[in-house]
């Protein structure tokens, strides 16, 4: 169970306003797998939000300056906007490399672990919407690292049928590389989980 005294309730806003947009974002990268036509156009839709997500983690670094008693420790307020906009940013990253290498069949696997983005990025909501009420944070913290073993699953098993079966060694490279990409933003969502489970322990 979560307990704290908050001293300023707009942090919490602030953080549901990024996991909202973080879920945007994963939702954007499991249509544009599922959909996969007009690519430049989903991918500046996911660029777009990847940019309210900076301007959201802006603000909250801004502020975090300009308050003097934080409703938890300021490092952990710092971190959590850190982490939440490092795993858009990866999804960003992902979608550029669609783009750059002209990636026109990417496999299923690339579906596969854009849903356990999104699915990690609901349960990142859950979690965040629990910091001001006496919720059980930690059961989300949990799922959202056993989705991050699961992508690490579902990456190493793609890449070896890669290399297995892909002759084309250009091809090879940046197929590997979107799913390293993939894989990098689902252990994002796991450090954002962490660093929840931090403050949780500080505050019980």
């Amino acid at each position: 169970m979560f307990r704290l005294i908050p001293r300023d309730n707009s942090f919490f806003a602030m953080f549901s306003a990024m996991s909202d947009n973080l879920i945007a974002g994963a939702r954007a990268l499991v249509d544009l797998f599922g959909n996969y036509r007009d690519v430049d156009e989903q991918v500046d839709r996911i660029q777009r939000i990847e940019r309210d997500g900076d301007e959201l983690t802006h603000a909250i670094l801004t502020k975090l300056n300009q308050t003097f008693i934080t409703p938890f420790d300021r490092e952990d307020i710092h971190q959590l906007a850190s982490k939440l906009d490092d795993v858009l940013d990866f999804i960003n990253a992902a979608c550029a490399r669609l783009v750059m290498y002209r990636i026109t069949d990417p496999p299923p696997a690339a579906a596969e672990l854009a849903k356990i983005i999104l699915m990690q990025s609901q349960e990142l909501q859950k979690a965040v919407s629990l910091m001001q009420k006496n919720g059980n944070i930690l059961i989300h913290c949990v799922e959202i690292n056993r989705l991050e073993n699961e992508a690490d699953q579902v990456s190493q098993h793609a890449i070896a049928r890669l290399f297995e079966h892909e002759k084309d060694p250009i091809n090879l490279i940046k197929i590997k590389e979107l799913f390293e990409f993939l894989e990098r933003a689902t252990d994002k969502a796991e450090d954002v989980a962490n660093v929840l489970e931090t403050v949780v322990l500080k505050n019980s």
